[in-house]
């Protein structure tokens, strides 16, 4: 007997729920909201009842995505949902949701740190961004691809793939994209959303963690403080992207950004070049993610998680022969 498919299994387990409710993990980027607002919409087009919810507000640059303003903020699941989808998640607590625990439990990752902790489990690090998986899911259910649906799935991949620079971008990838402009995204008009549309707030707060800025061979690393958060008035969705100036400069090959947290604690983003797997870094400290962009939170001052995280860094470095310089 043939085993099932996970993409047919998740179907099957839509088919026989009554009511759904789609989330994805705490401070979403861009291939949660948008894969959460696909999904969402492909239920829909099921007949399907259904709901969104995030335990974050959506960051402000995707907020002009398609049924952006109908996901829901919530700190606990309320109502009868039967099931739940949850994307880009490890566990139930990734999500920051309380009342998911006695429900029935789909989980549809692309990461390599992805766990099975569901009733049906449908994990594929090879694909680019959650994004692939919703849309493939798409598929197998015979929805309709519209222009609404495929704005979101391209949004959500062109921010997870880093503009289509991380490692593991493809052929594959861009038939993805050029099928997703075919059913009416506007690369153009995502772009602009994406990347020409920040606040003066995360400008400000760039020029702080660029101020902070250090190198040590190939290896960089720059942070802002709780106070610098407050000066700028920076909020938590500004500091996506910072570390990728860290990256960019030239014969760099792993840099992080820290932000510290109120209550001594420190929020990461390493990003690598492909040398350095960066994933089994940040998955030592509770993190995860993938091997060239991962993220974790380290509990105690800024010193002390800045000593932790550059000792793991420069040990990992030297074990691949990286860290001097070219």
């Amino acid at each position: 007997m043939q085993a099932t498919l996970p993409i047919d299994a998740v179907l099957n387990a839509i088919a026989k729920a009554d009511r759904l409710l789609v989330t994805a993990h705490a401070r979403p980027d861009g291939d949660a909201v948008g894969s959460v607002l696909a999904c969402w919409m492909m239920l829909q087009q099921m007949g399907k009842h259904a709901d969104m919810a995030l335990s974050d507000r959506v960051p402000r640059i995707y907020r002009s995505l398609p049924c952006a303003s109908q996901v829901r903020h919530w700190s606990r699941v309320e109502g009868d949902y039967d099931t739940a989808i949850l994307l880009e998640c490890d566990g139930i607590a990734r999500t920051s949701l309380d009342g998911l625990e006695n429900r029935f439990l789909i989980n549809i990752d692309h990461h390599t740190s992805g766990r099975a902790f569901a009733n049906v489990n449908w994990i594929d690090s090879s694909a680019c961004a959650v994004a692939e998986l919703v849309y493939q899911l798409a598929g197998g259910a015979g929805i309709a691809i519209t222009p609404e649906i495929s704005t979101c799935l391209y949004t959500a991949m062109l921010s997870d793939t880093g503009s289509f620079c991380y490692e593991g971008t493809d052929a594959h990838t861009f038939e993805l994209a050029r099928n997703l402009v075919g059913h009416g995204a506007d690369p153009v008009l995502i772009a602009q959303d994406v990347y020409f549309s920040n606040p003066a707030s995360k400008m400000l707060l760039l020029g702080a963690a660029l101020a902070n800025l250090h190198l040590d061979g190939r290896l960089a690393w720059l942070w802002v403080s709780a106070n610098d958060m407050d000066r700028t008035r920076a909020a938590e969705e500004d500091c996506e992207g910072i570390v990728n100036y860290a990256i960019g400069i030239g014969g760099i090959e792993v840099a992080v950004f820290l932000r510290e947290l109120r209550g001594e604690r420190v929020r990461l983003s390493l990003r690598s070049k492909g040398q350095v797997n960066v994933a089994t870094i940040a998955e030592r400290f509770g993190g995860g993610g993938h091997e060239n962009a991962s993220g974790c939170t380290l509990e105690g001052t800024l010193p002390i998680a800045m000593e932790q995280i550059l000792a793991q860094l420069r040990s990992e470095m030297a074990a691949a022969s990286v860290h001097g310089a070219p």
